[in-house]
């Protein structure tokens, strides 16, 4: 049952967004209450889930938070909500309790410069989706995040999750071009731009990765992008633990040249039938011909 004082509050966020983009906590379904849950610390509760169409929503939403004291969880889709801390409200300063507030219907591509090898996208958009119309151009997004189906952008970016692909094209903090945010005020504030080669201002692109909605909601951003590879191969090592550091040693101090490298643990060689001891699997990317050579190359080492 919700209070006459939180009626009050979904009556003040209504005036902000249409009343569909608003979800009571006992309205949404099981599995977005259990992905949501396990980002606050026991008995703390949710009031709702905001979802803002645009920049301007997100900031008059947040703007409406600070001025009555109500506590904001923010997040994407939820995939990765639960990362990095707990949250706890404390019930003297905030009794409303949360007030999740949603990217993921602020998931516009705002410009694709194929020349430039950049791409403007607002935080809601999906890697998945992302990915698709990049590769209409011959592009892709040089990240390979965990639930890559569901995670949104601004996800990726606050939790940092580059994947296995920061081998060879660093993290997500160095394809991180410009950005915007809004602050716990609800003000809106921009860092970098839109060109690989922009030196405007802080660069709050490397401090707003991997904090996990501490600093403010991210609500657009501008990546680099790369073109697409002609082939790609995977070569899979498995054996003795002291075997594989060997192997692992020798490929990092070679002219080698792999985009993504993993261990695998005992466990996971024997679930994907692979034998038995560590795994090893390293991946290349390049024209057919280099990509064969290296991955022989590595077999040898094996």
């Amino acid at each position: 049952m919700i209070s006459q004082e939180n009626t009050f509050n979904i009556q003040e966020l209504e005036t902000i967004v249409r009343k569909d983009n608003i979800s009571l906590w006992q309205d949404i379904d099981q599995t977005k209450k259990q992905q949501i849950s396990q980002a606050i610390a026991p008995d703390t509760t949710i009031n709702c889930i905001v979802y803002p169409e645009t920049q301007a929503q997100l900031s008059t939403i947040v703007t409406c938070c600070a001025k009555n004291n109500w506590a904001i969880l923010p997040c994407g889709n939820g995939s990765k909500v639960h990362w990095g801390g707990l949250m706890k409200v404390d019930r003297t300063t905030h009794k409303q309790g949360i007030i999740v507030v949603s990217s993921d219907r602020l998931n516009h591509l705002i410009e694709h410069a194929v020349g430039d090898l950049t791409v403007t996208v607002e935080a809601g958009m999906k890697y998945a989706e992302l990915q698709e119309t990049l590769a209409k151009a011959g592009q892709f997004l040089a990240i390979d995040p965990a639930y890559s189906e569901t995670a949104t952008i601004g996800g990726i970016i606050a939790t940092a999750d580059t994947g296995s692909l920061r081998q060879r094209y660093r993290g997500v903090r160095d394809m991180l071009l410009g950005i915007s945010f809004v602050r716990s005020d609800g003000k809106i504030a921009k860092a970098g731009g839109r060109v690989v080669k922009n030196v405007a201002g802080y660069d709050l692109m490397k401090l707003f990765t991997g904090s996990y909605g501490t600093l403010g909601i991210i609500s657009q951003v501008t990546l680099r992008v790369y073109p697409q590879q002609q082939a790609s191969g995977t070569v899979v090592l498995v054996g003795e633990k002291n075997n594989i550091a060997k192997a692992t040693h020798t490929l990092l101090s070679s002219a080698l040249t792999p985009v993504a490298i993993d261990l695998l643990s005992t466990k996971l060689v024997e679930q994907l039938d692979l034998g038995k001891g560590v795994g090893l699997m390293v991946r290349f990317q390049s024209i057919i011909e280099s990509v064969e050579e290296q991955s022989n190359q590595l077999l040898k080492v094996g």
